[in-house]
């Protein structure tokens, strides 16, 4: 295929993308199977999995391990805002975009910011960040609760995506973008509603989507003075094959332009989704080829990018692809619903404890704790964590001021470990043990992602940000690191 002719740009566009999907992949047949005897329609959408957080992982999470996977060396110095979109907040009022740069290690001197209110939250902070033209990390994660038996439950899935933003190392130029704001209510939630109440299908498709998307797509295009023919992938996220081809047909694009919405292989990940599938898109696109990126939700928003020689660069590796191979499948619908606290389990008295966070403690520890940053030793040189006033060499054991030795990018193994069932853990056996860091460094972890059995002396590790506990009495979440296991091919 020859290269497209490359359009005119903005001088902005995307510069770097990572994703992140669950490990976990919950068999819709398993779904389908358990709610039969309700709704036995649930069948016919029984085909694939979708993708499900583990007992440890919300928004907050999922983002910092997207945002993990974009950052690109040095970047920590370079960001100039971060922008969090989520439709599922773990917090109301405690900024959410600042525990995930705090997570990244972030500079303090940055613009923050939650963005949310609708499905295409995700696109309209993305259309936000590239008209700045400032170097942006813009992450979108969702982790939506849907009613047991309910279509909702079959289509949807949990991941998170990110974009830099920015005018070097492009990967796609910018062109442009359309916006509508139409306040037709396919779905909504009420502040503390606990699912999605859902419009009938019919009417979203002929009324919304073959109506709202096909203006908006059409309106862009008239103002870049392009014709439909000129798109080489067109990004409709939650619409069905089917509908997608019409929306095409009405403005002259290609059906073959249309991207597989990765239903089957994860699910709709809600606002998180566009993102994903442009993450996805950009693995497969070449050089000179236009991008149409749609947002649906109270309105649309349609944007336009231009894929540059450095796209090249994602081709071999193909991220999302990766994560999309790399699940585990796993037909117990039962745990599904208790992880999502959808079913409430007895899990005895140990469960009864209070765990109240000490917000001074943590305030002061905050690097340790959210950075996962020890120290090193400036007369041994060695790493430890956490940061001591006294080395923690037993050669040495000498006070001294230690340099900060960020660990959460390190790589790790098994030193030991314990498959504790007596502890409490709401997916049973609590996995913790001994985790020995390349360079120096010993710390006692928990394992997470690890099957029963799974664990074994010098098993190579990563590290996750993960939900350590959760204060339901007060409402606080408290976050710290964990080791995982490496996908297979690593």
């Amino acid at each position: 295929m020859q290269p497209k002719d490359i359009a005119p740009g903005t001088g902005t566009g995307i510069t770097s993308v990572g994703s992140y999907i669950p490990r976990t992949r919950l068999s819709r047949k398993s779904i389908a199977a358990a709610n039969s005897w309700a709704n036995p329609a649930l069948a016919i959408r029984g085909k694939g999995h979708r993708a499900v957080c583990s007992h440890d992982e919300d928004a907050i999470t999922m983002a910092v391990a997207a945002a993990r996977a974009a950052q690109a060396a040095g970047c920590q110095n370079t960001v100039q805002v971060l922008q969090f979109a989520s439709t599922t907040l773990p917090f109301a009022d405690r900024q959410n975009a600042g525990v995930i740069s705090e997570a990244l290690s972030l500079s303090s001197a940055l613009r923050t910011l939650d963005v949310t209110g609708s499905l295409r939250c995700a696109t309209s902070a993305l259309i936000t960040a590239l008209e700045s033209r400032e170097t942006q990390l813009l992450i979108a994660a969702d982790k939506r609760r849907t009613q047991p038996a309910s279509t909702l439950e079959m289509l949807s899935g949990d991941a998170g995506a990110a974009v830099m933003t920015g005018q070097h190392n492009v990967i796609a130029d910018y062109l442009g973008s359309y916006s509508s704001a139409i306040d037709m209510t396919d779905h909504y939630r009420a502040q503390h509603a606990e699912f999605d109440y859902q419009l009938e299908e019919r009417w979203v498709r002929e009324e919304g989507l073959l109506k709202i998307i096909p203006e908006a797509i059409l309106q862009l295009l008239d103002k870049l003075t392009l014709d439909g023919s000129e798109i080489s992938h067109l990004i409709l996220p939650g619409v069905d094959k089917r509908t997608g081809a019409g929306i095409a047909k009405r403005c002259g694009i290609a059906g073959t332009a249309v991207r597989n919405n990765l239903e089957v292989e994860c699910g709709n990940s809600g606002c998180a989704h566009p993102i994903l599938m442009l993450n996805h898109a950009l693995e497969s696109a070449q050089p000179g080829e236009k991008i149409l990126l749609v947002g649906f939700g109270q309105g649309c928003d349609a944007l336009l990018f231009q894929a540059t020689e450095r796209v090249r660069q994602l081709h071999s590796e193909k991220p999302v692809n990766a994560l999309l191979e790399g699940g585990v499948e796993d037909d117990n619908y039962l745990r599904y619903l208790s992880i999502n606290q959808l079913v409430q389990l007895d899990w005895g008295m140990r469960a009864e404890r209070d765990n109240r966070t000490s917000q001074s403690a943590f305030f002061r520890h905050r690097k340790t704790v959210t950075g996962f940053v020890g120290g090193r030793c400036t007369h041994c040189d060695t790493p430890q964590f956490p940061r001591r006033p006294v080395c923690a060499n037993p050669d040495c054991r000498r006070p001294s001021e230690q340099h900060d030795e960020p660990f959460k990018d390190k790589r790790a193994t098994v030193k030991s470990y314990t498959e504790d069932w007596l502890a409490l853990c709401y997916d049973p056996p609590l996995k913790y043990g001994n985790v020995r860091f390349e360079g120096g460094g010993v710390v006692m972890m928990e394992f997470t992602d690890f099957a029963v059995g799974e664990v074994q002396v010098g098993t190579p590790l990563r590290m996750e940000f993960r939900i350590k506990d959760e204060d339901s009495k007060r409402g606080f979440r408290r976050y710290f690191w964990k080791a995982a296991p490496y996908p297979a091919e690593n």
